[in-house]
């Protein structure tokens, strides 16, 4: 499987590529209920392992909130999003509150977004 601990954020080039791109795609349409900008940019995605050969993808993110309202649903809202990509057998979210996210984790394209340079 590959492994990314997201510290490139934008190299969706790496092993399996092209999936891994798509599947960053389909990350990149899945908006924070509170903050509009999609949970890749916001940061919110800690981990993506991902194995083209069986089509299967891991999400290890957080939310901006340990107390959000959506933390029992977003998580099958994203699996969701990454199942409609072609060659996703199967998606798995693991919803984690360590390290907290902060703003720090944003890209540079939410940070812009938001208005915050």
């Amino acid at each position: 499987m590959n492994t990314d601990d997201l510290s490139e954020r934008d190299d969706a080039q790496g092993s399996g590529g092209d999936f891994r791109a798509r599947v960053i795609d389909a990350l990149r349409t899945v908006y924070d209920p509170e903050i509009p900008v999609n949970i890749y940019d916001l940061g919110l995605v800690y981990g993506l392992d991902v194995d083209e050969d069986s089509g299967e993808v891991a999400i290890r993110m957080t939310l901006t909130a340990p107390g959000c309202p959506v933390a029992q649903t977003f998580p099958s809202i994203v699996e969701e999003s990454v199942l409609d990509v072609a060659g996703v057998s199967a998606a798995r979210v693991e919803l984690v509150w360590d390290p907290p996210w902060t703003r720090a984790l944003m890209s540079d394209a939410a940070r812009l977004e938001l208005g915050m340079y």
